[in-house]
C-alpha cells in the first residue's frame, strides 16, 4: 500500500520549508501531492521562489492521506488558516487519527485556529507563541504529539522532514534517507 502526503501550499508560504518537505518525503518513497488552495496551481513563496503545485486542493479534499502538513511563512500559513475546505481537511485528519503537521507560522496561525492543538504539546516559530492557547508551547526544533508532529522554522526544516519521514514509515527507512543526504 502507498503512504501519501499531502502539503497544502498558497502564495506567501516559506520557499525552504516548502521544498525540503517536498523532496525528503519524495526521497522516502512517499507519494506527495503538492495541492495549491489558490485558483492555479502555480503559486510564489515568500521569498519569490515560483513553484507548480501538483494539484488544486479542491480536486483532492475527498481523498484520504497518511499525512497533511503545512508549511509556514507569511502570509502563506494566514492564507492556509483562511481556507475553510483545508480547516474541515485536517479537522477530519486529526479526529480520524491520521498524522497532521505544520511549521513555522502555521501551528500557531493555521492549526491554532483550526481548533486541533488543544491540549497538545507542540512547536512553532518563537514569535508566533503568544498566539497560542490551550496547548503547551514546547522550545525544541521538532514537537512530535501522538499524531500532531510541530516544528520551528527554515532552520528546522530537514529535521522536521525526516521526523514525518519516520512516523510514516519508520526509523530505518528515516536513517536511509538522513544517511543519503549525508546528515549526522
Amino acid at each position: 500500500m502507498t503512504t501519501r502526503a499531502l502539503i497544502a501550499v498558497a502564495d506567501g508560504v516559506e520557499d525552504l520549508e516548502t521544498v525540503t518537505l517536498m523532496d525528503v518525503l519524495r526521497r522516502a518513497e512517499i507519494e506527495v501531492v503538492v495541492a495549491s488552495i489558490e485558483g492555479r496551481r502555480m503559486f510564489t513563496c515568500a521569498r519569490g521562489s515560483r513553484l507548480t503545485a501538483d494539484a488544486m486542493l479542491v480536486d483532492v479534499l475527498a481523498q484520504e492521506f497518511d499525512l497533511i502538513v503545512l508549511p509556514g511563512g507569511m502570509p502563506g500559513a494566514e492564507r492556509l488558516a483562511e481556507h475553510g475546505p483545508l480547516s474541515e481537511m485536517v479537522v477530519r485528519q486529526a479526529r480520524g487519527g491520521r498524522l497532521f503537521a505544520a511549521i513555522c507560522a502555521a501551528p500557531a496561525v493555521a492549526l491554532q485556529r483550526y481548533g486541533v492543538l488543544r491540549q497538545r504539546r507542540m512547536t512553532c516559530y518563537p514569535a508566533f507563541s503568544d498566539r497560542l492557547s490551550g496547548c503547551t508551547f514546547v522550545d525544541q526544533p521538532v514537537v512530535v504529539d501522538g499524531n500532531c508532529i510541530t516544528s520551528q522554522g527554515p532552520g528546522t526544516a530537514l529535521a522536521f522532514a525526516l521526523a514525518l519521514v519516520e512516523q510514516l514509515v519508520g526509523k530505518g527507512r528515516r536513517n536511509e534517507v538522513a544517511k543519503a543526504m549525508l546528515v549526522g
